[in-house]
């Protein structure tokens, strides 16, 4: 005899999509202190031997960041990704097949603050990556610092996240089986101090590494932006030249990561908090770049395909920004 379970009233359906959202959060927040505080506490107590037994492991294991990490599916499928996806709610849309005996380098766009967007849709499975993109496995970069954390660096990898080095993107791109993705956060934690509604600046017109990264690999590029992702915090106003923005930047120099003074919702309010606007995010891939391998491209070679990438960025952005609420007269900016 079949079972069949009542469906979720919609009052739990959004306290489970709100409480989704806090663990994510939490974990990009508070998790990696409580993981280094607990991997150090542990020392003390009777149970030792596990922060021992976990540190020889750490040591024989260290490489694995730079090496494609360890993911581990059942995470990655996990139900809670699904009730997080559905707070904003995320769409992840595909312009273009992709050929699954090939590697390719997605550049995403814009980094937002938390990048909610890239999280969901590269390390998890709740929009449906695999089925959109089957053959392809995404692997998403995020910075070394972060894998320097006991059992921090676990979570992190069971999700698809690499270290962003150049080893790294390596490792993964020249694979010969092929069928593997490297998603690059292109702006990155810099990028994240400009993160506010309606903003459209992108910092890519000096980056080209991951440009100059896939002539050598002959990989081709894949843009991608991410709609609504700006919208979801609001940020402290901290134009370039205050004494905010010069502390933040300071500070990024220093950790390698940016602090962005952020709010938005509280749990059980709106007018003030940590969690996100249930705001949607629709993430957009656009068509691949063929790209030419070259082993040492030169600068006027990168600065080619750069330029050819921004202009497929903004047809891509052109194309679409009227499905979600794009006024008519904005456009990218980059800088």
């Amino acid at each position: 005899m079949k079972v069949e379970f009542a469906p979720l009233s919609v009052p739990l359906q959004r306290r489970l999509q709100t409480a989704s959202v806090i663990q994510w959060v939490f974990s990009f927040l508070c998790l990696a202190q409580c993981c280094t505080a607990a991997f150090i506490a542990l020392f003390f107590t009777r149970f030792w031997l596990v922060s021992a037994l976990y540190a020889a492991w750490w040591f024989i294991d260290r490489e694995k960041p730079i090496k494609g990490g360890r993911r581990i599916h059942a995470l990655r499928n996990c139900v809670i990704w699904r009730y997080m996806r559905d707070y904003f709610p995320v769409t992840l849309v595909k312009t273009a097949e992709l050929d699954p005996r090939q590697n390719y380098l997605m550049g995403f766009h814009p980094h937002g603050v938390l990048a909610a967007g890239a999280f969901l849709n590269f390390c998890t499975e709740a929009s449906g990556f695999s089925m959109l993109f089957p053959g392809i496995t995404p692997h998403l970069m995020m910075l070394s610092l972060w894998f320097r954390i006991p059992f921090f660096r676990d979570y992190l990898m069971s999700g698809g996240l690499v270290s962003s080095s150049k080893e790294s993107a390596s490792y993964v791109l020249q694979r010969p089986e092929g069928g593997n993705v490297l998603a690059i956060i292109v702006g990155g934690a810099q990028e994240a101090l400009d993160a506010r509604p309606e903003s459209c600046t992108l910092l890519l017109k000096k980056r080209k590494g991951f440009v100059r990264l896939a002539i050598e690999h002959g990989t081709p590029l894949v843009p991608i932006f991410s709609f609504g992702e700006n919208d979801l915090f609001e940020q402290v106003r901290n134009p370039k030249g205050s004494w905010l923005r010069q502390l933040q930047h300071r500070l990024q120099q220093i950790m390698g990561i940016s602090l962005p003074l952020f709010h938005a919702r509280g749990i059980f309010q709106y007018s003030f908090g940590l969690l996100p606007y249930r705001r949607p995010i629709c993430t957009v891939v656009g068509k691949p770049i063929p790209v030419q391998r070259k082993h040492r491209p030169s600068e006027e070679e990168v600065n080619q395909v750069h330029q050819k990438y921004l202009n497929e960025l903004c047809k891509l952005f052109e194309e679409h920004k009227a499905k979600y609420n794009i006024p008519e007269d904005r456009h990218l900016e980059f800088i």
